[in-house]
């Protein structure tokens, strides 16, 4: 049986739009529905370092074009991490492990598993923890 250029093509272009359709080639475990409707095992998303710092690590869990008005990833505080941030949007944290302190102001609203912390847009906050803390975090708006 001889295989025809057609059949080749066919299935190198079925290879590579599999490859490149949504929630494939991420590193993690995504499914995207056709309706839009996005699933994500966070325990598979791997976390980088964030801005070179090894006690930050994190991950974004949806592109743009996926999700292009609230953003979602994944973010890791070790060894009793404490960074700097301001807000040019509003953010939801649903702590999963451990224990995630916001510090602003002198003050300190904290949160463990379970447990959820809104910072408004504009804040000028410490993200911190006393030993480890994993957290979801959910941005509005996605394109900051």
């Amino acid at each position: 049986m001889q295989i025809s250029e057609e059949i080749i093509r066919s299935l190198v272009e079925k290879a590579l739009a599999e490859t490149a359709a949504p929630g494939r080639g991420c590193g993690f475990e995504k499914q995207i529905d056709p309706s839009g409707v996005i699933g994500v095992r966070t325990a598979t998303v791997p976390l980088e370092p964030f801005e070179g710092r090894s006690d930050v690590r994190l991950r974004d869990v949806a592109t743009l074009e996926e999700a292009p008005r609230i953003g979602c990833g994944v973010m890791e505080l070790s060894d009793g991490a404490d960074f700097e941030w301001t807000l040019t949007y509003d953010e939801w944290d649903v702590v999963l492990e451990g224990r995630l302190e916001i510090r602003i102001d002198g003050r300190v609203v904290g949160g463990d598993a379970g447990d959820v912390i809104y910072i408004p847009r504009g804040s000028h906050i410490h993200f911190s923890t006393p030993q480890r803390a994993k957290f979801i975090y959910t941005v509005f708006p996605a394109d900051w």
